[in-house]
């Protein structure tokens, strides 16, 4: 009979002895080499995406200066980096940019809190209710083939060249979004979990708080990343419709004096923005769905 291996030197008694692949000191090895390998990743993304950002910058200036292009529709990066720091010193003709920024803000902030709370709430009522769906399935359908834009002059002229009418246009633009995903993702439930709950006795409260709506956060909350830019699109078409204050009407003057700076300065802002609310949209939704794996 085959003689049992011995036991390797220095292994735990009872413990059994690991293949030098997998060692401690093998994994953790590989642990730094692959660490290692996504920090020199993430630079070249950085590099890269810094060597774009000169090189269209560094060619757009280039063009401007040689009359390639006419920096008086096009401009040019200088002329939008003073027009940047003369409204960041000295104000707009509307009064001082932070104002300008702090009512778009304001405006989207509530069209975009509004139309999301409407658009999940009417989504898993109709998701959930085949009934309601049926009946206000053909109005919805109606309603989301009108440009929604359009409305914006209907808000004016009904609201006014106040908030309200910015605040209307940017719910509108919200809705749609979300309620589509969270009709879909109610719809997209598991049925086996729903299933089993109802199995075990779960009220129609108890099954769409515990199973409905957290399987369909996944779907809600990747709506609310376009859904903040629709908002911001609807405050700024409102304000460009006619409004007293905010960046759309910044825009809308800086093209009746065609002035291309002015236009491009104030994209850059509404630009910052967007990047700012998707971060911190981003950082929400890790908070709320840190059940959900890692994607690679």
């Amino acid at each position: 009979m085959t003689a049992l291996a011995s036991p390797v030197a220095g292994a735990k008694p009872g413990a059994a002895a690991l293949p030098a692949a997998l060692s401690e000191a093998a994994l953790a090895k590989e642990s730094e080499v692959a660490h290692a390998a996504i920090k020199r990743r993430r630079l070249m993304i950085i590099g890269l995406r810094l060597a774009v950002l000169v090189v269209t910058l560094g060619g757009w200036e280039l063009a401007a200066r040689l009359k390639w292009i006419d920096p008086f529709f096009y401009s040019q990066p200088s002329l939008i980096w003073n027009q940047l720091v003369e409204w960041s010193t000295e104000g707009t003709s509307q009064g001082s940019l932070w104002r300008q920024v702090a009512v778009t803000l304001e405006e989207t902030v509530l069209g975009f809190l509004i139309g999301s709370v409407a658009g999940v709430i009417c989504g898993i009522l109709l998701g959930r209710n085949k009934l309601l769906s049926d009946v206000f399935s053909l109005y919805i359908q109606i309603a989301n083939s009108i440009p929604r834009v359009v409305l914006g002059s209907v808000f004016v002229i009904a609201l006014g060249l106040g908030m309200a009418s910015k605040v209307a246009l940017a719910v509108v633009m919200v809705f749609f979004v979300v309620f589509g995903n969270a009709f879909q993702g109610v719809r997209e439930a598991d049925k086996y979990m729903i299933a089993n709950a109802q199995i075990l006795g779960a009220s129609p409260r108890q099954l769409t708080m515990a199973v409905v709506i957290p399987s369909a956060m996944s779907w809600i909350l990747a709506s609310l990343h376009v859904s903040f830019g629709f908002a911001l699109v609807g405050a700024v078409v409102g304000e460009f419709l006619g409004a007293k204050e905010g960046i759309g009407l910044l825009i809308s003057t800086a093209q009746g004096a065609f002035n291309a700076s002015g236009v491009f300065a104030a994209m850059i802002v509404l630009a910052i923005v967007a990047l700012a609310a998707d971060f911190l949209l981003s950082r929400a939704e890790k908070r709320l769905l840190k059940w959900r794996p890692a994607a690679f």
